[in-house]
């Protein structure tokens, strides 16, 4: 089912399917998330959770014990209930069920709250363990920008500009995408900018750490674009399909990172992982403005 909340700036369309969102739009109708395209990608923002990226044959292991998962986890295919649908505000919330159960060994509840502030989407994820275990997981928002925004713009007009100088580093990945232990420093262009071009993408994401926790999706020839802040989320991924001429770019904040190549990972003991203790409850928010 989708559910709309609107302010005096923004209309946003949400789908109980996946806890996705749909649209982002000003109210005069200009779109500004990503619409589909199975040519490209036929997503638009999936939820990933609860685990990031791709898992070594699609498995991973705890307390001794192995459990089948997809990349990025369950929570794009399964249906969210309303709890609350306010005017600029909604609520989504997805429990453990016996789908969810096949995958993963916990009893949990995730919440999301999308709330329209003036020009901006505030989003907050809040996950409560309801196990009498030490949960795992990981967590992040994957939304893909239309890029250009305005007719008659190449992609190549658009930059990724950091707020603040930042010297990031560059996550090493295999060619199959899993963690190669062997990261890099990225440099961008006077500390802050990453201009857009498609064969950046040739070899999947770019996945960057110890960057600055704020970025902006700008054009150099027109006023609109869009700003993610993240402040509580140590990666960033950047993405559109992998040799292709994509018209969108992901900006990606997450929690963690994939597993690594040939390695069935330990939920327990990879570190990058969220550590939950019984009846605790975890909430990391972040923001997407729009001009």
């Amino acid at each position: 089912m989708l559910y709309a909340i609107q302010n005096s700036n923004l209309l946003l369309t949400v789908d109980s399917l996946g806890a996705q969102m749909m649209h982002l739009q000003t109210v005069d109708g200009r779109e500004y998330l990503w619409q589909g395209d199975a040519a490209y990608w036929p997503d638009r923002a999936p939820v990933l959770f609860p685990f990031v990226g791709r898992l070594t044959r699609n498995r991973y292991r705890y307390e001794g014990q192995e459990y089948p998962m997809g990349i990025h986890g369950f929570a794009a295919q399964q249906e969210f209930t309303c709890r609350t649908h306010d005017p600029d505000r909604l609520v989504l919330e997805l429990t453990d069920n016996p789908e969810t159960h096949k995958q993963y060994p916990f009893s949990f509840s995730l919440a999301i709250t999308y709330q329209l502030v003036e020009d901006r989407v505030e989003i907050s994820y809040q996950v409560e363990n309801r196990s009498e275990k030490v949960m795992c997981f990981g967590i992040g928002g994957h939304p893909g920008f239309r890029v250009p925004l305005e007719e008659g713009e190449q992609f190549t007009d658009y930059v990724l500009e950091f707020t603040g100088s930042c010297q990031p580093d560059r996550v090493g990945f295999t060619p199959e995408v899993y963690l190669s232990g062997h990261d890099q420093a990225y440099p961008l262009v006077e500390e802050k900018l990453l201009p857009l071009r498609h064969d950046l993408f040739d070899e999947d994401a770019i996945i960057l750490k110890n960057m600055s926790r704020e970025v902006t999706l700008r054009s150099r020839t027109s006023a609109h674009g869009v700003r993610v802040t993240y402040p509580d989320m140590p990666y960033l991924g950047i993405w559109h399909w992998p040799k292709t001429d994509a018209p969108y770019v992901c900006i990606e904040p997450w929690t963690s990172l994939p597993a690594r190549q040939d390695v069935i990972e330990d939920f327990e003991c990879k570190s990058d992982m969220i550590h939950l203790m019984p009846e605790e409850t975890y909430t990391n928010c972040w923001c997407i403005r729009i001009f």
